[in-house]
C-alpha cells in the first residue's frame, strides 16, 4: 500500500511498480486516517509511508498502526525527503522497518524490500 498525499509521488511509486512483475499495489491512501482505514481492511504486506501528510501524519499513523490487532504485521518503509537522524531515528522508534530518501528508484525500493525480508 502507498500512503502519500501527493498524487504525482503515487503515480511515480505506481510506475515504478508497474516494472516489477511479482509487486502488487493492493490500494493507496491520501492522509494518514485514509492509511488507518485502508490497513484494516487491505491488510497490505508493506506499506510505504510518507512522513507528512495532512491530517495525520506518518509518525502517529504508525504509531496507531502498531497498536491495532495485527499491526505488527505489515513491513512499514518510511520514504521522506527528512534526512536528519533525529527524524529516522524517531520513525524507527515508533515502529518503521525501515526509509527511503525521496527521491528513490526501482533499485533503491527494491534493496529496502529485501532488507525488511518481503522479497
Amino acid at each position: 500500500m502507498i500512503a502519500d498525499d501527493h498524487e504525482i509521488v503515487r503515480q511515480g511509486i505506481r510506475s515504478l511498480f508497474d516494472l516489477q512483475t511479482d509487486w502488487e499495489i493492493c490500494g493507496e491512501a491520501v492522509d494518514g486516517l485514509d492509511a488507518i482505514e485502508k490497513s484494516k481492511h487491505l491488510k497490505p504486506d508493506v506499506i510505504l509511508l510518507d512522513w507528512n501528510m495532512p491530517k495525520m501524519d506518518g509518525y502517529e499513523f504508525l504509531r496507531l498502526l502498531r497498536k491495532m490487532p495485527n499491526g505488527d504485521v505489515p513491513r512499514v518503509v518510511f520514504c521522506t525527503t527528512e534526512n536528519d537522524v533525529a527524524h529516522i531515528a524517531r520513525a524507527l522508534h515508533a515502529g518503521a522497518d525501515e526509509y527511503i530518501m525521496k527521491p528513490f528508484d526501482k533499485d533503491i525500493i527494491q534493496a529496502k524490500f529485501q532488507e525488511v525480508g518481503v522479497m
